[in-house]
């Protein structure tokens, strides 16, 4: 499981693309592939969020879960977890259409 801080600090590290100032030896190719595969690991590491949830719902429904406070706690983490990658998406929709306005 990931915490947002976790992702946050993922994304804080990523390396930069603007203006050709990524490392030397790095082309625009290898970043985007270092952010797809930071993308996938975030979308994968949310879904095992989701899925988590659904297991400890099924376990409290038929009472094998006895502490509802795990329950209340993975769906937080969860909800949150889902909150950021729309903010994410939302700002990253938002990029690319100030890009496509862009006059040449």
């Amino acid at each position: 499981m990931i915490a947002k801080t976790d992702l946050a600090g993922q994304l804080m590290n990523a390396p930069a693309v603007s203006g050709g100032t990524s490392a030397p030896g790095k082309g625009a190719v290898d970043v985007s592939g270092q952010f797809g595969k930071l993308l996938e690991t975030a979308i994968d590491q949310l879904n095992a969020q989701n899925a988590e949830v659904d297991e400890l719902t099924k376990q409290f429904a038929t009472g094998q879960l006895t502490d509802i406070h795990q329950l209340l706690i993975a769906s937080e983490k969860a909800s949150l977890g889902l909150e950021l990658t729309v903010q994410i998406r939302n700002k990253m929709i938002e990029a690319y259409q100030e890009i496509m306005r862009m006059q040449l």
